[in-house]
């Protein structure tokens, strides 16, 4: 082990005790109710680069900054924030199309938390994911690469069949809308975070995957 996994492991473990200890909980929880944007932006800022750093760590064996490191930093806090947004209207509309009968569940938490997933998934998810995966192919041809990226080049880059065929086809039903109907069993103040440790968790399994290929 080198001296970064101990740096970012001990970080992964601060924030997480900051958020579970009582006394720090409640800081956390008032925090993010009077400024749910600020804490998004963290939540994501902080803890998908940290799970993006950890991939690269897994495939290297080093740790480094991806290209246009504080670019993609402020890239998920910004996501960050449409998530928090996102959230709300999903489940807001999703309760009022139970309420009025033109969802089956009635008010069945668990149809509440699996048909706000669902849908969120299978509409803004693939925008979300895109949009992404465009700026991640940006930054590596402008930062990685040293060129001048145009729109046409960038998504010329993308392995459209790839992102389709598995990030779309696969993650999606198999992953995210599982793991996002039990981020909606959970109370409004967690569920942005625990999406944030979601997309961490979902890298990780994915680079092992792929190594083991």
């Amino acid at each position: 082990m080198k001296k970064g996994d101990f740096i970012w492991g001990a970080l992964l473990a601060a924030f997480t005790a900051f958020v579970i200890v009582p006394s720090t909980h409640e800081v956390f929880v008032t925090f993010t109710g009077a400024h749910p944007y600020i804490g998004g932006f963290i939540k994501f800022g902080l803890l998908a680069t940290m799970g993006e750093m950890l991939v690269v760590r897994i495939s290297t064996k080093e740790w480094k900054k991806a290209p246009g490191f504080l670019w993609r930093v402020a890239i998920w806090g910004f996501l960050g924030m449409v998530i928090t947004l996102i959230f709300s209207i999903f489940s807001g509309g999703v309760t009022s199309a139970l309420g009025k009968g033109l969802l089956p569940g009635g008010d069945s938490k668990l149809a509440f938390a699996f048909f706000t997933s669902f849908l969120m998934n299978m509409t803004f998810a693939p925008t979300f994911m895109a949009f992404h995966r465009f700026t991640d192919t940006y930054l590596d041809l402008k930062y990685g690469e040293g060129k001048k990226p145009t729109i046409a080049m960038v998504v010329d880059r993308i392995d459209w069949k790839g992102f389709i065929s598995f990030v779309l086809m696969k993650t999606i039903p198999f992953f995210w809308i599982p793991a996002h109907t039990i981020t909606f069993l959970l109370p409004p103040e967690y569920r942005v975070l625990v999406a944030a440790y979601l997309s961490m968790a979902l890298g990780l399994l994915l680079t092992i995957a792929k190594r083991r290929k």
